[in-house]
């Protein structure tokens, strides 16, 4: 495989999603330059010539052990401006988590969008396209840029796992609330499409307000059923958990939790220890770098996104079609 004039570099030291792009890609990761001064600035710049380069930037927008959230925006920022100063053709940047994506409208008075917020720095700094996956909400991330963005989703790989660990027991999907039922139902024609046999569908009632969750009837019948509860991003757990609990009493025979992002905030522990589910299956937008030495995750599944970007990757150098992937 060639990808003549196309660089591929990786601003994260730690988790090498980059890297592994890079092997599926058949390309080496492309030297850069990263400094940080007494006071805390930060001077980034690539190692070698960028001019008329198609350059695809790899930086997963997450708050970790070793940098905040804004730390990593700016030392990407900074990077992408000087990938543009130094004459690259095209300047593309791959966040498998964006950051900011949950705000994306104001849902109280003076609210600020972030999304569009964190948009408009991108197209400052003069980032050409974005690609991203499974955002919290696809069409507020597609309004909120100017420049052009890929929305990758990690529904073929849940469908794989599924298909793979299922069995021949009935199966429901369930969206933990009513805003997520337009995911699962997405998800529900590709697991009937796959599978070859009918998949149930139920949501949850949830209200949701200063970070306290209420609300908590089931609606759809579970009984007897493999329950797959998807969302796009697991923090605390705590949504999950409920709807898993419900689902249990309501009969279900087993549940697996499903999700893209598995963010772990504080508390997590307990929906990861807890008889409720099963399992709980995430891909590695987001290491589980939380979970590191904790019994819990054994009961966790993480799926390998980086074929699925490495092709999008390359589509998008060749010029090719993406459809097929979103």
């Amino acid at each position: 495989m060639t990808h003549d004039g196309m660089l591929l570099f990786d601003l994260d030291p730690h988790w090498r999603h980059g890297r592994r792009i890079a092997t599926h890609l058949e390309i080496p990761i492309s030297p850069h330059e990263e400094r940080r001064f007494e006071d805390g600035e930060m001077k980034l710049r690539p190692l070698i010539s960028v001019r008329d380069r198609d350059v695809f930037v790899v930086q997963s927008l997450l708050g970790d052990a070793h940098d905040s959230v804004h730390d990593k925006l700016w030392r990407l920022l900074l990077f992408t401006g000087a990938l543009k100063d130094s004459s690259a053709r095209r300047v593309t940047v791959v966040a498998p988590y964006l950051a900011y994506s949950r705000k994306d409208r104001r849902t109280k008075s003076r609210d600020p969008v972030a999304t569009r917020q964190l948009a408009i720095l991108f197209e400052a700094a003069g980032v050409d396209r974005v690609v991203t996956m499974d955002v919290h909400n696809q069409a507020a991330f597609e309004n909120a840029f100017r420049c052009r963005t890929e929305h990758l989703l990690a529904r073929p790989l849940f469908a794989d796992h599924v298909k793979a660990t299922a069995g021949n027991d009935p199966i429901v999907l369930l969206s933990p609330d009513v805003g997520g039922m337009k995911r699962v139902e997405q998800l529900h024609e590709t697991l009937e499409h796959s599978l070859a046999r009918p998949v149930g569908l139920a949501f949850m009632e949830k209200t949701r307000s200063a970070g306290v969750v209420g609300g908590g009837q089931l609606v759809g019948n579970v009984a007897g059923c493999r329950v797959l509860i998807l969302d796009d991003l697991v923090a605390t757990g705590t949504t999950m958990l409920r709807a898993a609990e419900a689902c249990r009493t309501a009969g279900a025979l087993s549940v697996v939790a499903l999700a893209t992002h598995g963010v772990f905030a504080p508390g997590a522990v307990d929906m990861l220890q807890s008889p409720a589910f099963d399992s709980v299956v995430v891909t590695d937008t987001v290491p589980p770098w939380r979970l590191e030495g904790d019994i819990s995750v054994r009961r966790l599944t993480v799926l390998d996104t980086a074929p699925l970007f490495a092709e999008a990757i390359a589509r998008m150098h060749a010029g090719g079609s993406l459809s097929d992937l979103l």
